[in-house]
């Protein structure tokens, strides 16, 4: 199946989705880690790569993000109430560390991962645990005694907080600490509306359909409209993932969970995802506005569609090492990936600068200095020889002598 890698400049998630001023602590909204096809209808989750998951395991008990920025809690906390895991959160000292506290639903969702099951997390980096459920800070809107958490399945749900063990429940709601690595920065507004029909959510980069489709369609239909969608002057709409639906999902709303000042046509409805349960495929995600749950459903049911694209358009480079137009300093993901023992790295700079770019290794090393010198502007490429390296896991990072620009990407060495 051909795929297309489409990256976007800036993206910070954040847990008030609505017309006031906010905080934004994740500087891009992660990838599902979606690599199974599940169709051969262009479309599905795994047909676009756009921020790639990618974690470095900082100690034995810290996990960095570095595609949101945010620091976790390796092995999570345990069961326990709602009201111990805020205590637990804000009184933890880990890593050297005392600012951390319990994640909004939307940051604990950004570290799920769709390509796995039960738990639906990488666990080469976070340390599997019995959690059912982990806690969130954010209630439900019009109940305090349910909470938003995600679950190990990897879905996001409102539950009441006695059902957990310690509360007398027969479940298990572990919590696990976050922390910001760099302090959040308030903006003025989460979403603009274009006049066009199209709303452009300014903290994800991602435009949306104002008004979705006017009538429920299956899966394979759901993928094919999506993509044959010429809209706004737009050609390039797509069906989104999971967490960029889950994304406009506004926890202080229901009935519907979303904003209908940026979002009119949206109503208590389930609208499609393009991500597929691995383990049960012939199933998808979906999110439900009535309060904003994200749960799945057979793909021959017939739920509602509301298209994305990304705004700030970076196309990147596809299958065929094609590369295309862009506008600001980016580092693709390298060609092929993984690589045996020989990969092309691709990246472009706006204007002539001193890049550099390193090669880490899993523990955060530097292994390579592949580039440390003055670039001229344009689309460049370098050859990774992968025959000094051992098989494994590496991450590659492109920043300017500026400072004005530092991105990391995953590549990994099969020999």
């Amino acid at each position: 199946m051909k795929k297309s890698l489409f990256i976007f400049f800036i993206f910070v998630v954040v847990c008030a989705a609505s017309g006031y001023s906010i905080f934004k602590t994740m500087l891009r909204l992660p990838d599902t880690g979606q690599t199974g096809n599940y169709t051969s209808t262009f479309g599905e989750d795994s047909d676009y790569l756009i921020n790639v998951p990618s974690f470095i395991n900082n100690s034995s008990s810290i996990v960095v993000d570095t595609v949101t920025g945010l620091m976790w809690q390796r092995i999570d906390g345990g069961e326990m109430t709602y009201e111990n895991a805020k205590i637990y959160c804000d009184t933890l000292t880990l890593g050297g560390y005392t600012n951390w506290r319990l994640p909004d639903c939307h940051e604990l969702f950004s570290i799920l991962n769709h390509n796995r099951t039960n738990p639906a997390i990488d666990t080469l980096y976070f340390t599997k645990t019995l959690a059912e459920y982990w806690w969130s800070s954010q209630r439900q809107a019009n109940d305090t005694t349910k909470v938003w958490v995600t679950n190990a399945g990897g879905g996001v749900g409102n539950h009441l907080k006695t059902e957990t063990i310690s509360a007398g429940g027969t479940k298990r709601f572990h919590v696990r600490a976050v922390r910001d690595a760099t302090a959040p920065i308030s903006i003025p507004q989460r979403f603009s509306n274009n006049g066009n029909g199209t709303t452009t959510d300014l903290v994800t980069g991602l435009m949306w359909q104002q008004v979705p489709f006017a009538d429920s369609l299956t899966w394979e239909q759901a993928l094919t409209n999506s993509e044959n969608l010429n809209f706004a002057g737009y050609s390039d709409w797509r069906l989104p993932n999971v967490k960029e639906l889950q994304s406009i999902n506004d926890e202080t709303l229901i009935n519907p969970s979303v904003n209908q000042t940026f979002f009119s046509g949206v109503s208590v409805k389930k609208y499609w995802s393009s991500t597929s349960l691995p383990n049960q495929t012939t199933k998808a995600w979906y999110l439900d506005t009535q309060f904003g749950i994200t749960t799945y459903d057979f793909k021959t049911r017939a739920f509602y569609v509301i298209c994305v694209r990304t705004a700030n358009t970076t196309i990147g480079i596809n299958q065929n090492g094609q590369q295309n137009f862009t506008r600001e300093y980016k580092l693709y993901q390298n060609y092929p990936n993984p690589f045996n023992p020989v990969t092309n790295i691709f990246y472009f700079v706006p204007k002539s600068d001193y890049v550099t770019l390193k090669i880490f290794d899993l523990s955060g090393k530097e292994v390579s200095t592949l580039l440390n010198e003055f670039i001229n502007a344009g689309y460049h490429t370098i050859e990774v020889d992968g025959s000094l390296l051992a098989s494994g896991v590496y991450y590659y990072s492109l920043s300017t002598s500026a400072g004005n620009f530092n991105e990391t990407k995953k590549m990994v060495l099969i020999k």
